[in-house]
């Protein structure tokens, strides 16, 4: 409220702060709210900055992601298909919000059960992270358990549990067993060897 009263509710402080609401909002599970504030937000960044600006394309991509976390998995891929498209244009394929983009498209498509697209972009992704950041790095291990998730989802179960228990052992190993991505991973693993 004080952000929108002293500097104005068109200042890109302002919009700034309406968008990591929306973050925080999403993250809590207020998805709903989430997605009315980020709506809001995305208009005023197209009028304000332009529909190209990075913060546009950065709020676009949060509201896919509340999109998809709502459910709503047509109108996420519309957007994230955008986003992934103006931001192989804009930044390159290999910059790291371009792979990030398409990492959040490739678990859309899965939600969706468009299984093999999901699988064909994680695996390019994947090369991609692992060139450009390396195998340890936590993006990469990110999305060779997505892609472990989506192996199984095809019914390529033998697979998704060699992959998966990589990111476990990467995990243990570079972050202890009790850190919280090595436990949920984990508990991911064990839940698939029952």
């Amino acid at each position: 409220v004080d952000r929108e009263r002293l500097p104005g509710a068109e200042h890109p402080e302002t919009l700034a702060t309406r968008a990591n609401l929306a973050v925080s909002y999403w993250q809590a599970g207020r998805t709903a709210e989430a997605i009315v504030l980020l709506e809001r937000v995305v208009v005023d960044r197209e009028r304000l900055s332009g529909a190209e600006h990075p913060d546009t394309l950065t709020s676009r991509a949060n509201l896919a992601v509340s999109y998809w976390q709502a459910g709503r998995t047509a109108e996420a891929i519309a957007l994230l298909e955008r986003v992934v498209a103006d931001r192989e244009r804009l930044s390159g394929a290999e910059h790291p919000d371009t792979l990030t983009a398409r990492t959040n498209l490739a678990s859309s498509y899965r939600q969706a059960g468009r299984t093999d697209e999901a699988i064909d972009i994680e695996e390019r992704v994947l090369a991609d992270r692992e060139r450009l950041s390396g195998p340890e790095h936590p993006a990469t291990l990110t999305v060779r358990a997505n892609l472990a998730v989506s192996y199984r989802q095809a019914g390529r179960t033998g697979e998704a549990i060699v992959l998966l228990g990589w990111v476990v052992a990467d995990y243990q190993r570079l972050s202890g067993v009790e850190h919280p991505d090595t436990v949920a991973v984990t508990s991911v693993l064990r839940r698939w060897l029952t």
